[in-house]
């Protein structure tokens, strides 16, 4: 009874930490809202050194962090790790991303006949953002410290990977979204990027989809379908010198989606999707001075 109540005592001690830090954070997070980029990164930077003090602790898998409205945190259902990432625009419309990898890997080990023993292996990786060094986003495989970064907004359990839908800001001219894909090796190393897609004329990692920053892309996984349906997107004129300038790219009104087939997303073009459109598939693009620097897109 002593243990128990013990326990009960420690479990709120830890509760009432990760309480205490989200609060800050929380109070660090309205720096990004500063229309000086010099104060923003300011705050960024307290904003990380404020996560560096609580990441080393692995009961961080258990606390949710709900509060924080600006930071995409992403875990599948047995909370083997929790993916944190948000991002920080500059001036020139561009954006970089910023986030942390948690993981549980915790492993049985056979120590003789009939015994196991199971090591605690907690491990906390920060995210470094290194997209502006890769030429070829779709074929780049990384890991932890050569992330290609974006704002992480879904995950999608699959058997031996997990799949990330993700945003980037890219710069004043387009946006990208992307379908990343992240799986573990058997010594428990990340690696974001994998040879699971099957698309037309391409061999990728991951996908991408760039568009013009005037308009908004629909990208989201149907659970029901086992699919991710996304719009087609086209430039405003086919045929013409428009066509490879994806600024002027913006969904044509069609419809693709991906379904997972044996491990594989395999590409089915142009679906019916009546049922899956929203009013943000031909949205306006928004007023910048009301918008957040921190978001998770629609």
């Amino acid at each position: 009874m002593n243990n128990l109540f013990a326990n009960c005592q420690t479990d709120d001690s830890i509760f009432n930490k990760f309480k205490i830090a989200e609060r800050q954070l929380i109070k660090i997070e309205k720096g990004f809202n500063s229309r000086k980029e010099i104060d923003r990164i300011e705050a960024n930077k307290k904003f990380i050194a404020a996560w560096d003090l609580i990441v080393s602790n692995k009961n961080i898998l258990n606390y949710s962090f709900d509060s924080l409205n600006g930071v995409s945190i992403l875990s599948p259902k047995n909370n083997k790790f929790k993916l944190i990432t948000w991002n920080l625009n500059k001036d020139d419309g561009t954006h970089t991303f910023f986030g942390y990898l948690l993981i549980n890997n915790s492993k049985r080990i056979k120590k003789g006949f009939f015994k196991h023993e199971t090591v605690e292996a907690y491990e906390h990786f920060k995210l470094l953002d290194k997209s502006w060094q890769i030429k070829n986003p779709e074929t780049y495989i990384g890991t932890s410290d050569k992330w290609f970064g974006m704002l992480y907004t879904q995950l999608i359990e699959c058997d031996d990977f997990f799949t990330l839908i993700g945003w980037d800001g890219n710069d004043k001219l387009t946006q990208r979204k992307f379908i990343d894909v992240l799986y573990f090796k058997p010594n428990g190393e990340a690696v974001f990027g994998k040879d699971v897609f099957k698309f037309p004329r391409k061999n990728p990692r991951r996908l991408m989809f760039e568009y013009s920053s005037d308009v908004t892309m629909s990208l989201k996984f149907n659970e029901k379908k086992n699919q991710i349906v996304y719009s087609h997107l086209a430039p405003r004129e086919e045929g013409t010198v428009l066509e490879g300038q994806f600024q002027y790219y913006g969904p044509d009104g069609s419809f693709d989606a991906l379904e997972l087939r044996k491990d594989k997303w395999v590409t089915l073009e142009d679906i019916d999707a009546r049922n899956e459109k929203n009013k943000n598939d031909r949205a306006e693009k928004p007023d910048p001075e009301k918008q957040k620097p921190i978001f998770e897109p629609k």
